[in-house]
């Protein structure tokens, strides 16, 4: 059995002592145009990430016998040699990106992920704001399982991504050099995913690249100041309701769907998606929703 550490939780302390800096930072100087921290927020995104470590521990049962079975049964067998990390890291990313984009735009996918863009703040603790219900991504990443990549490797990968992207919460780094912003993703494109103008939804969805979002055409560049949160914010720091609201949300949309359809639809289409009223041939409306909140980046 492949046994690799677990970076993300040797990595609290340091996570923690950086959010400290960053507060202090806001204390010495801070711009016009910056958001800062609120303590009940921070409280709310460190409980929901303390929390997150716990369900996760419950997920991973399922998916890791998932995943071996699958790599069971494939033929293929990826070595980790020092050439073939980067190609690992390189595909791990790219199913991120479809992993992340998936869970924008379908509903029940966005239930779990609108926990990360609940917060009406941008900083290094809303990188720890994690949904509670984890067990919606490990799909997207089957096609690593069966290309031969084990399951513990897959599993690294992804913590070296969730890494990486614990520095780009913030609005304390201006753009970077422009090499750098061509190729990664920075505090700049992250603050555009985070933000909540139409011109910004569903956009920057790369996790250490942003080449994925130039070839694909989801990339927009920061340049109105970013309003942070969901077009419809929840209006709490209750870590339960914040974990739960969207499920709450679908549940109302369900019982009060006419068809199987419209159930369908609140299901699997994305998160602004309503049918058309009765009698009108239109297309139904994705945005904005009247009930549930919808996406913000």
């Amino acid at each position: 059995m492949k046994e690799f550490p677990d970076i993300i939780a040797w990595s609290i302390p340091a996570f923690l002592l950086l959010i400290v800096l960053e507060r202090i930072s806001y204390l010495l100087h801070r711009d016009d145009d910056e958001v800062g921290y609120g303590g009940a927020d921070t409280a709310t995104s460190l409980a929901m990430g303390l929390g997150s470590v716990f369900t996760d521990l419950l997920w991973k049962v399922p998916v890791a016998a998932a995943y071996a079975l699958l790599y069971a049964l494939t033929p293929l067998r990826v070595a980790e040699l020092w050439w073939s990390w980067p190609l690992i890291l390189l595909a791990q990313d790219f199913c991120y990106y479809w992993s992340h984009r998936g869970h924008h735009v379908i509903r029940i996918l966005w239930a779990s992920h609108v926990v990360h863009h609940s917060s009406e703040r941008f900083n290094l603790s809303t990188a720890l704001r994690q949904p509670w219900t984890g067990l919606t991504s490990w799909v997207f990443y089957i096609p690593l399982i069966l290309g031969g990549v084990h399951p513990a490797v897959v599993a690294f990968a992804g913590s070296v991504n969730l890494l990486y992207q614990f520095w780009i919460h913030t609005e304390r780094i201006d753009k970077l050099p422009r090499w750098y912003e061509a190729v990664f993703n920075t505090p700049s494109h992250h603050r555009v995913h985070h933000a909540s103008q139409g011109g910004y939804l569903d956009r920057n969805f790369g996790g250490i690249l942003i080449v994925w979002d130039r070839l694909f055409g989801t990339f927009a560049p920061e340049g109105e100041r970013c309003v942070y949160g969901l077009t419809k914010n929840i209006g709490t720091y209750n870590p339960v309701r914040v974990a739960f609201h969207e499920y709450v949300s679908i549940a109302r949309d369900l019982r009060a769907a006419a068809t199987w359809r419209h159930r369908a639809g609140h299901l699997f289409r994305s998160p602004g998606w309503q049918p058309a009223p009765a009698g009108d041939p239109g297309v139904a409306a994705t945005r904005p929703v009247p009930e549930s909140a919808t996406p913000v980046r």
